[in-house]
């Protein structure tokens, strides 16, 4: 009997070890995965060692559910902006046959920064230098610290910025819909000028000039001079008028990107964007957003003042010397802009 119960305490002292053996490898086995699919926390170059990133709160959830009193007001506005793009977007689709599919294609204008949860879609001629140079800043890891420093031309060079096309679909859709998705739209005729000022008024933009300045000349302008159809450096902003509103200039193609419709550049019927800012408020927006992603404190969006900005006065002037007819096809074509983004017909357009 004693045999038995010595043999039967060894027994149990045995089992007590292989257990504790067992339960440390599970917990070693559960921390290991857990390691592996805990994301990594990246240092932020704006906050300061031995803090948090506002907790495990990202700039979705602080635009949604402000924490912060003074975003509250922000909140509201931006609500009602978001209400204005789906409420378009709804009669558009109501008037519509038509229905696509989005492709990694259509993403090459979304920015991404993985660090902030951020996907930024750029509009040309809406203060996107600056705001590739901001994000080239939050995604540089300490790379960068003023976006003033960063020349406008490396702004512009692809690799500088990952964009949503080079992800999985699986990864894309991820992203999508955990991320704070912006924009910044102009109003659209305002942007249009701006776009044809930069582009085929100033000397160094020789590339356009060659690329669709002697397109242009070459079928709206009768008896060009042979200089004009070389250089294609002088054209009017009539021809550039008639250029857009041609059937032959859609059927070859989508339009540059400096003169593509928001629409069809950002797809904001298709991706919900969660903060439309505007030029007409581009400072506050443009802070409001770097509010929400908790760098506020240590970085400003660029301000400064350009005496050569095109404004509605220069607008309608360039407007006043196009056909009627012209005026109509324009206001057709970047209509929806006008719709969604709540931009008030031109006064000065002759559209009876």
């Amino acid at each position: 009997m004693k045999q038995t119960l010595s043999e039967l305490m060894r027994m149990s002292r045995i089992c007590r070890m292989v257990f504790a053996t067992c339960l440390g490898s599970f917990i070693l086995v559960i921390f290991y995965f857990q390691s592996m699919f805990q994301p990594v926390m990246r240092r932020n170059p704006f906050v300061v060692d031995g803090c948090c990133r506002k907790g495990s709160r990202n700039a979705l959830q602080e635009l949604y559910n402000p924490t912060q009193p003074e975003l509250s007001g922000a909140a509201v506005l931006h609500q009602a902006r978001r209400d204005q793009v789906v409420d378009s977007c709804r009669v558009y689709s109501a008037s519509s046959r038509k229905r696509r599919v989005l492709t990694p294609g259509d993403l090459k204008h979304l920015v991404v920064d993985e660090d902030h949860e951020l996907i930024y879609c750029y509009v040309p001629k809406v203060a996107c230098t600056n705001w590739k140079r901001v994000m080239m800043v939050l995604t540089g890891r300490g790379k960068y610290s003023d976006p003033m420093e960063i020349p406008s031309n490396e702004a512009h060079i692809p690799s500088n910025l990952k964009t949503l096309n080079q992800y999985s679909i699986a990864e894309i859709n991820h992203r999508l819909k955990n991320y704070l998705k912006f924009l910044f739209v102009r109003e659209p005729f305002e942007r249009l000028v701006s776009a044809y000022r930069n582009k085929f008024t100033l000397k160094y933009n020789s590339s356009f000039h060659k690329r669709f300045g002697t397109r242009i000349i070459r079928r709206y302008r009768k008896n060009a001079t042979q200089d004009a159809l070389l250089n294609g450096a002088d054209v009017k902003f009539k021809e550039f008028a008639e250029y857009l509103v041609d059937p032959a200039t859609q059927r070859d193609g989508p339009l540059n990107e400096h003169w593509q419709t928001v629409y069809q550049l950002c797809h904001p019927c298709h991706i919900h964007y969660d903060l439309v800012g505007k030029y007409d408020t581009l400072e506050d927006d443009a802070n409001y957003v770097l509010r929400l992603v908790g760098v506020g404190d240590s970085l400003r969006f660029p301000s400064y003042a350009k005496s050569t900005r095109t404004t509605d006065a220069m607008t309608a002037q360039f407007f006043s010397n196009i056909s009627t007819q012209q005026q109509v096809q324009l206001y057709q074509l970047y209509k929806m802009d006008f719709l969604m983004f709540n931009y008030s017909t031109p006064s000065y357009l002759r559209l009876d």
